[in-house]
């Protein structure tokens, strides 16, 4: 088996191949003089093989590269192909929330599963539901057991998971119970017309604790920032936040190393474009070399 990278995360793939010993194939990505994609699998023969590309920026050009890189890999003689899609673009958009608004990731779903995956391997996927838009068998593999892993070396004693919506009550709930720490979650209001969050306050204690905020991706930062500067002035002594994808938005980063937010704890699902000292990357390579040998 080999595992042929696209050129949204070629270090995650070298990492998986490392780890799941298998050889990395060789493919050129180019472009064409007006920006087409271009592909060219120079290896000689393929037979089974996986695919890893995130959706991450630019996704259009992430999808259409992906769907050429299968379709090159199937020409060349590759009898089966996994693909590992570690950020699912499009994911946010699960919902129709006006009349006349497409439901995107149903669309993207319906794209990719053209391209003839066998499998589909994906993490942390922002809705479950989205699962029952594939008619291909998609798994979805989850980075808590990196970070009850990471957090766990930390005293509990001091340690409590707060939910930032009611969103994500349940997940932080399990979260914390999971590490064995109590939870609380902010109770917020989002006005649909600006985008602004305003927070009506909580459900825990925090003064003098240290508080992990667990979430599944970190877009614009914006109700993380809002909620690290509630929780410092409840009494919080420190704050980390935890989450899968780190989408790296132009801008974030560093409106979140001015923020209240101590550390920041993400995966490389997304390869990683700004440095910071808040910033921690755990790898998921293992989790994804396991499943690919099966």
């Amino acid at each position: 088996m080999k595992i042929f990278s696209g050129s949204s995360n070629p270090a995650l793939a070298k990492k998986v191949a490392r780890k799941a010993k298998f050889k990395l194939g060789a493919v050129e990505l180019s472009r064409f003089g007006n920006n087409e994609v271009r592909v060219w699998v120079k290896e000689k023969k393929v037979g089974k093989v996986v695919v890893v590309q995130s959706l991450s920026e630019p996704t259009g050009n992430c999808l259409v590269e992906l769907g050429l890189l299968v379709d090159a890999l199937k020409r060349k003689g590759a009898n089966s192909v996994v693909g590992v899609i570690p950020y699912f673009g499009y994911s946010k958009q699960d919902k129709v929330f006006r009349v006349g608004e497409p439901l995107s990731v149903k669309v993207i779903a319906k794209m990719i599963q053209v391209f003839g995956f066998e499998r589909i391997i994906t993490f942390d996927l922002h809705n479950l539901a989205i699962l029952g838009f594939f008619d291909v068998p998609l798994v979805n593999l989850s980075a808590k057991d990196l970070f009850l892993n990471y957090f766990s070396k930390k005293s509990k004693k001091d340690l409590v998971v707060v939910a930032p919506d009611a969103g994500a009550v349940k997940s932080s709930t399990n979260f914390a119970e999971s590490l064995g720490v109590d939870v609380g979650f902010i109770n917020k209001k989002r006005d649909l017309g600006t985008g602004k969050v305003m927070i009506k306050g909580m459900v825990g204690e925090v003064k003098g604790k240290e508080v992990i905020i667990i979430d599944d991706m970190i877009v614009t930062g914006g109700t993380l920032i809002e909620s690290a500067k509630f929780l410092k002035k409840q009494g919080a002594k420190k704050i980390i936040v935890g989450a899968t994808h780190h989408l790296y938005v132009s801008g974030t980063q560093k409106k979140l190393d001015k923020s209240p937010i101590d550390k920041i704890v993400v995966t490389d699902t997304i390869a990683q474009k700004d440095k910071s000292r808040k910033l921690k990357v755990l790898s998921v390579d293992k989790l994804i070399a396991e499943e690919v040998k099966g």
